[in-house]
């Protein structure tokens, strides 16, 4: 029952998605899929490892936003701070993902005191798997440089692709137990409800 609440709050806000915006998107994975944790991210010490070296066996909170440069995604991870201890004493990690290099995501850790994990990837390896990618447009990108956003310079690559804000609870196995996908990006999941999902699954 729970699977199926979480997937039909997930088919509904993408039912409120714009044309353009439905266009441009791919099915994200759902629940009861797997995420494969043989795929290669970067560490804060700038290291390539698979993603099973940073969930180490242990539930995880997957949080994809889409960059430091985003202010919803950076009150998104702030007000994630506040809820880190709840998270862990549930079983759980936290984990934030985001295109940003690691020069990029450290700057964030440090300006919003972050005490939780992020790691880089600035190849899309893992949002990729997820099927959580978008290609950014030329003129989009022209419109983000007149208020100094560069896509490349933030992470690095020529892909000119960012994530679908999302927030994936996996198992120590990567198995999806819930998922929030929002093309909105200006909608973010309520710390209340991921506080209650991570209740209900009660995973180990």
């Amino acid at each position: 029952m729970k699977f199926l609440i979480a997937t039909l709050f997930t088919l509904t806000l993408f039912s409120c998605a714009s044309p353009a915006q439905m266009a441009s998107q791919t099915a994200p994975l759902m629940n009861g899929q797997e995420v494969d944790l043989d795929t290669i991210i970067k560490t804060s010490d700038n290291k390539e490892v698979m993603l099973k070296k940073v969930t180490k066996n242990k539930p995880s909170v997957l949080v994809f936003y889409r960059g430091g440069w985003c202010p919803y995604c950076n009150k998104q991870l702030s007000r994630l701070r506040k809820i880190t201890k709840d998270i862990k004493k549930l079983g759980y990690q936290l984990i934030a993902v985001s295109p940003d290099k690691v020069s990029k995501f450290q700057e964030t850790v440090k300006k919003h005191k972050l005490d939780y994990t992020l790691i880089s990837d600035s190849s899309l390896n893992l949002a990729n798997n997820l099927n959580l990618t978008f290609k950014v447009d030329s003129k989009t990108r022209a419109i983000y440089k007149t208020y100094g956003i560069n896509l490349e310079e933030a992470s690095g690559k020529k892909h000119h692709s960012l994530p679908i804000p999302a927030v994936y609870v996996i198992d120590s196995d990567g198995l999806i137990h819930f998922n929030y996908v929002n093309p909105n990006y200006k909608v973010r999941l309520n710390e209340k409800i991921l506080l209650n999902a991570l209740k209900e699954l009660k995973l180990k």
